[in-house]
């Protein structure tokens, strides 16, 4: 039986062949590389940054983007049930050998959750926080600060993963306990921020002791104690996700109705793409992913809100987040989606069929924009019914159907049905960094001046649709030029 220390050093290596299958190497290793430089050019130009948002709000949304990183990461019930159920496929990872070999899932899965620790710590926090400490070189930055920095960055990167790793696991033993466990922390931000009975920090207990240490405050008996609470946090959610984790993944024989047919009928507004639409959401259906979509969308909106509210509220800062806002970023968010479709099942088998990987492509852009723009549309009148502003809601939905068509069409031309993969080539990262960030900006900075200058927002807002319009025609049309040689096999 391996130790714990040889079974994760055999999991990092598994998960950096994985990634590097399909970038190669080097182009794996310019991924913190670009890390490196981007916090180095932010840290070097901080003073100019600072004219235009508070250093207390950039701590916050530097440990509110780690906190949804490791959201993000830590799925790891979700992923590890898949392993298992595909270990007689062509690719037998890790986390399935206990049905072979004398090891526990208990070990496996707690080594999971300590690989992807390591892994991707090393891949963004480590690279970040060497940006930091050389532009402390050059314009004199805090080390000790830099440091308490670092440790909070984990702590948020940490509590991300450990309650999305509970969540996961609560999710495989049934879907009430999920229900349940989501909708007591949707309730607990919902009542703290409508009471104020508690500091906001204490839902994310890091931002806490990152906002109680210079350059934010000096306060180290608090940074102690949201330091110390974090740490328990992170160690019972750990604790509570070995406890609760399925130990057999037994397969069971299942009867399923033809459902093809209906759904090939439900979606005959897909025309050509019909086919593969219904059997895209027949797979969804059957596969219990529409669940695991929706939480990984309508959380971090959620946590969206909870962080306008947690500025404006909590840190009594008036941030202008207003409906055009959070149109455009549900538009940017919905591609989160996208990925998920590219991981319901090995796409090797389309291999057999007559069909080309364009068209698994466009139809699984489709299947996209039946599952978001409902969400989508409702959270955003949702949010213009709360902050009074349904004046401006139809430039809100507007805002968010292009972006999201933009966003997911432009995702889907550079990556293909490889997503999570392609995403890791710095090639391909970089174009999506430009494509996503330049329109995003655009859109951020021009919602804040909707109200003091109408006119002109309008205009320029309406410029940047018309380039998003435009661009998202021209991706589309390249889809098949670009994909139309690859194979599924080689995708």
């Amino acid at each position: 039986m391996p130790t714990m220390r040889a079974l994760i050093w055999m999991m990092l290596k598994e998960e950096l062949r994985t990634h590097t299958t399909f970038s190669g190497m080097k182009r794996f290793f310019t991924f913190p590389l670009m890390i490196y430089i981007f916090s180095l050019i932010i840290a070097l130009f901080l003073k100019r940054l600072l004219e235009e948002i508070s250093l207390e709000e950039l701590g916050l949304l530097a440990q509110a983007s780690i906190f949804l990183y490791g959201l993000g990461v830590g799925s790891f019930g979700f992923m590890g049930k898949q392993y298992i159920e595909r270990k007689y496929g062509k690719k037998n990872y890790i986390a399935a050998l206990p049905a072979i070999l004398p090891i526990t899932y208990r070990q496996t899965f707690l080594g999971l959750y300590i690989r992807d620790s390591i892994f991707y710590l090393l891949l963004v926090l480590v690279p970040a926080t060497s940006g930091l400490i050389v532009a402390s070189l050059i314009v004199g930055f805090n080390i000790g600060s830099i440091a308490t920095f670092f440790v909070a960055a984990v702590l948020s990167f940490q509590f991300g993963t450990s309650l999305s790793f509970l969540g996961s696991v609560l999710f495989n033993r049934g879907v009430k306990v999920f229900v349940l466990f989501t909708s007591c922390i949707a309730a607990l931000v919902l009542v703290g921020s409508l009471t104020s009975i508690f500091q906001a920090e204490m839902l994310v207990p890091s931002i806490g002791l990152q906002l109680s240490m210079p350059p934010f405050g000096d306060d180290l008996e608090n940074a102690i104690v949201m330091g110390a609470l974090s740490s328990l946090l992170i160690i019972g959610m750990i604790g509570a996700s070995m406890a609760l984790i399925r130990f057999h993944y037994e397969t069971s024989n299942a009867r399923f109705s033809p459902l093809l047919p209906a759904y090939i009928e439900r979606f005959k507004i897909s025309s050509g793409h019909k086919e593969v639409v219904g059997k895209e959401f027949v797979d969804l259906r059957r596969s219990g992913t529409i669940s695991k979509m929706a939480f990984s969308f309508v959380l971090p909106l959620f946590f969206l809100s909870f962080t306008s509210w947690f500025v404006n509220t909590g840190l009594g800062i008036e941030v202008g987040f207003n409906s055009v806002f959070y149109g455009a970023m549900v538009g940017f968010l919905g591609v989160l989606l996208y990925s998920w479709l590219n991981n319901v099942d090995n796409s090797e088998y389309y291999s057999l069929l007559p069909i080309s990987v364009p068209d698994v492509i466009r139809a699984r852009l489709l299947v996209f924009l039946f599952l978001t723009i409902g969400i989508s549309a409702a959270f955003v009148t949702a949010i213009s019914v709360i902050n009074g502003e349904l004046d401006i809601l139809w430039l809100a939905l507007i805002v968010m159907f292009v972006t999201s068509v933009y966003m997911v069409v432009m995702t889907a031309y550079l990556t293909g049905i490889r997503t999570n993969t392609f995403l890791f080539d710095m090639d391909v990262l970089g174009k999506f960094a430009v494509m996503s960030f330049l329109p995003d900006v655009c859109l951020t900075i021009l919602s804040f001046g909707i109200r003091s200058n109408w006119a002109f927002s309008l205009i320029a807002i309406s410029i940047v649709l018309i380039v998003l319009t435009t661009s998202t025609f021209l991706l589309y049309r390249g889809i098949e030029t670009k994909w139309s040689p690859a194979s599924f096999d080689t995708q």
